[in-house]
């Protein structure tokens, strides 16, 4: 009897260990978000559940889109600090960036790009310059900073945004852009 609840005891034990380590477990505020986040996985759970798990880091999830058959980009903010991470199916983070601060002056935003008059083919993450500075066409804008999203390695690749225009279309912040 004493030695079957003992292993009812170590089953739920274990159960519960496993269940709690998710993404968000190995996050500490102060430390390297990043690295911690970087090849977990984040549960396939509703959100508000996940939230109230890890309270403590002030998670709260600001929004997604799917980048790809096999990708999807998040943003969590996370020890008050908004952070966007490519994840695939199964919930993998393959990448993780610490996002720029932005407001309505310049607002977040995802879509499609020209640098150097030339289109490009595969879609940007940024923060657009204050206003545009005057220096935009039609609905493109310059921006102050910017990633590619390379869907086939899942990785965000910081790029130079001398004469790099987006779509003011793409406008996704939650402080509701210009």
């Amino acid at each position: 009897m004493l030695k079957g609840l003992f292993v009812v005891l170590l089953m739920f034990s274990c159960n519960t260990g496993v269940y709690a380590a998710d993404a968000f477990s190995a996050v500490r505020c102060g430390s390297d978000v990043r690295k911690a986040l970087l090849k977990r996985t984040i549960p396939n759970e509703r959100v508000v559940i996940i939230e109230e798990r890890h309270k403590d880091l002030g998670l709260k999830d600001l929004g997604g889109t799917r980048v790809s058959d096999d990708v999807s980009l998040i943003t969590w903010r996370i020890c008050g600090d908004e952070y966007v991470m490519l994840v695939n199916n199964s919930g993998f983070v393959r990448d993780v960036l610490k996002f720029p601060d932005h407001s309505k002056q310049s607002p977040q935003f995802i879509g499609f790009c020209s640098l150097r008059g030339e289109n490009m083919e595969e879609e940007v993450i940024g923060v657009f310059e204050r206003n545009g500075n005057g220096k935009g066409v039609g609905d493109m804008s310059p921006v102050q900073f910017a990633w590619r999203i390379d869907v086939k390695q899942a990785k965000l690749i910081k790029m130079e945004t001398e004469e790099l225009l987006c779509s003011r279309s793409g406008i996704i912040t939650v402080d509701g852009g210009l």
